[in-house]
């Protein structure tokens, strides 16, 4: 076998036995020394990147954000995230849990609406929020996973919320709550169930 190195601004052939299981890494390497100082080596395809567009329904604010691409969160998106899914009442923030955020963006896709912009009803909640609720409503659940951040109330406009009940249940992701008089589904990374 033979390999070229580099010896000072000189190439050099060198000659001799070398183990059978070294010749191939050596050869790569081979290859890699002799490339062209113009030669490029393809880059790296690009992470797939995890995008949520957002419109709050009772705050007006809007928010389309990429917080996450491949496997890497990206904490100053999710730092945005959770500023805007505040508790509306109180301006509290929480940290959020990131896999209601791939949840959300796999919904929208299996609807066949990537992409689509999700109306917030409800994202985190205090305490003091969820108790004022359950003062007004039986449907409000003292442990709710709002509370935890760790689930959101939504519905996503040309899409009814059945259909959109339907395909958070196929997907088998945590609880899924359908609101029909209200027009919403609530859904959470918890363990899987539905009402």
């Amino acid at each position: 076998m033979q390999i070229l190195i580099r010896a000072r601004s000189r190439w050099r052939l060198v000659r001799g036995q070398i183990a059978p299981a070294a010749r191939k890494p050596l050869a790569a390497l081979a290859v890699l020394i002799t490339l062209p100082a113009h030669a490029t080596i393809p880059a790296a395809p690009a992470a797939d990147e995890y995008r949520v567009r957002f419109f709050h329904t009772h705050t007006g604010e809007r928010l389309e954000i990429v917080y996450r691409r491949g496997d890497h969160y990206l904490p100053e998106a999710l730092a945005k995230l959770n500023h805007y899914l505040r508790d509306h009442r109180t301006g509290d923030v929480h940290q959020y849990d990131p896999k209601v955020f791939d949840l959300l963006h796999d919904l929208v896709a299996a609807t066949g609406r990537p992409g689509a912009e999700i109306d917030v009803i409800c994202g985190y909640r205090t305490p003091w929020s969820n108790e004022f609720l359950r003062s007004r409503s039986d449907g409000v659940a003292r442990n709710s996973l709002h509370l935890q951040a760790m689930a959101i109330d939504i519905r996503v406009p040309g899409i009814a919320t059945a259909r959109l009940r339907d395909a958070a249940l196929a997907l088998h992701r945590g609880g899924v709550g359908y609101y029909a008089k209200s027009d919403f589904v609530h859904v959470d990374v918890g363990r899987v169930r539905r009402w």
